[in-house]
């Protein structure tokens, strides 16, 4: 017992750092770290100044931007109200929650299934050709895609000539001049578009699989499928969760760039979404503070959506993005 009171006694204590022993360690990771800091404080901080915008009855002049921002009339949540109030609400909180839905509903599991089916390829030349193919769309802008969508489903296009083909119409659908067709040619624009690029994070995750079990599974008579479902499947299980909390989380950022790009006149009771609004009313209406209280009504539903499905998910299965 004295031996074991003797050795306690000559172990050394512990002492708790401060943070300015902390940092004079790390001062070099933190000055690996300082350029990244500087870039979000620049162009994620502080332009956020700007949301004071959305609060006042801002009219560009010329001059100083923030003095005129500042100098501007306040007008509190007025512009809000005027948004809640009009008649664009209900479309455009309409257009933007179905588009994104079905772009989710239609695109989220289309990821893990190529996954899975590239992780079950033998073939490593065949493998190779799928996932090059597959990726390819992400790396070309949308107005280059927007222009092949338009192409593929114009009169003469592709798919009214094979629809023709197999009988299914007698004369060619005009599907960009028809709102009803929009949401879905945006949900099938999102995924062809994406779904190569996004199975990367699944293959990433299914590659950190240990191969023991797939061995184990074997002894034990389980097949390719079975191995599938209770092996693959599980363990993609935390990484389809976070990243279906992130994509519930944007629910209202139903993208730019493919309703600006595919919509027209005939279309736009359908295709016109909160982006496109307040790039409208911002930009080619020269109404600044209604576009920024459109984007900032945007920004405040999509961080309470974040916590909220993250706060659920943390809740039903222990998983969760913080």
């Amino acid at each position: 017992m004295e031996n074991i009171v003797t050795l306690s006694q000559n172990v050394p204590k512990q002492t708790k750092k401060n943070w300015t022993q902390k940092i004079r360690e790390q001062r070099y990771l933190l000055l690996m770290l300082l350029p990244a800091i500087v870039w979000a404080v620049l162009f994620c901080y502080l332009p956020m100044a700007g949301l004071y915008m959305a609060f006042v009855n801002y009219q560009p002049a010329l001059g100083g931007f923030w003095k005129h921002l500042f100098q501007s009339d306040f007008v509190g949540f007025d512009w809000f109200n005027y948004f809640f109030q009009n008649g664009d609400f209900y479309r455009i909180m309409r257009n933007t929650v179905a588009s994104t839905m079905l772009t989710l509903i239609i695109s989220f599991p289309v990821p893990i299934i190529i996954a899975i089916a590239l992780n079950e390829v033998r073939a490593a030349a065949f493998k190779k050709t799928v996932q090059t193919v597959s990726y390819l769309p992400h790396f070309i802008s949308w107005v280059i895609a927007a222009n092949i969508i338009v192409t593929l489903l114009s009169s003469d296009g592709i798919v009214n000539n094979l629809l023709k083909f197999f009988n299914v119409t007698d004369k060619s659908i005009l599907f960009l001049q028809e709102g009803r067709y929009f949401w879905w040619i945006v949900a099938f624009g999102n995924t062809w578009k994406e779904m190569g690029y996004n199975s990367i994070i699944y293959l990433a995750a299914i590659s950190s699989i240990n191969l023991d079990l797939y061995e184990a599974a074997k002894v034990d008579g389980a097949g390719r499928f079975k191995q599938m479902i209770y092996i693959t499947l599980p363990h993609l299980k935390p990484t389809i969760v976070i990243l279906l909390i992130l994509q519930l989380g944007g629910v209202l950022n139903a993208g730019f760039d493919q309703h600006f790009l595919l919509g027209n006149g005939l279309n736009q009771e359908y295709s016109d979404v909160l982006s496109t609004y307040s790039f409208r009313y911002g930009l080619q209406n020269s109404m600044f503070s209604y576009a920024s209280a459109v984007g900032l009504f945007n920004s405040v539903v999509a961080f309470l959506l974040v916590v909220l499905v993250n706060s659920a998910s943390k809740k039903l299965n222990n998983q969760s993005l913080f």
